[in-house]
């Protein structure tokens, strides 16, 4: 059975362009976007329980997108998490990876790019 529900896809970056761009991106593929600028704000908000997918910043003010990741595994052990990143940094990528990220791409990232792996990650976790 196909489902009608549109996949709700949270965008957390505290850079209005980025969400912006994101959100703008995710409509165009026929996602329902819903944009935070923190970690906390997104936490908050009760989004959580309904997304089918996150894409977050790795460097934000006040929680990172590493650590929200951390919370989101507690919560949602299988919700797909992909982050994205203006520093190219090695390490930080492979302890995201490590600790359950889709992927990490680097900013400025291509849009196919994102909704290739999103939609990939998105297929994976229903079949979970």
């Amino acid at each position: 059975m196909v489902s009608d529900v549109i996949p709700v896809v949270v965008a957390v970056d505290d850079d209005f362009r980025v969400r912006e761009s994101i959100i703008a991106l995710l409509e165009s593929a026929g996602y329902a976007p819903v944009a935070f600028s923190s970690a906390e704000e997104f936490l908050q908000s009760g989004t959580l329980a309904v997304a089918a997918c996150v894409i977050t910043d790795v460097r934000m003010p006040g929680m990172d997108g590493i650590e929200l990741q951390r919370r989101i595994r507690f919560e949602r052990p299988t919700l797909p998490v992909i982050l994205i990143s203006a520093q190219h940094n090695a390490e930080v990528r492979q302890k995201a990876i490590d600790e359950g990220a889709v992927d990490v791409l680097y900013k400025p990232f291509d849009a196919t790019d994102l909704l290739k792996i999103m939609q990939s990650a998105l297929t994976n976790s229903r079949e979970r």
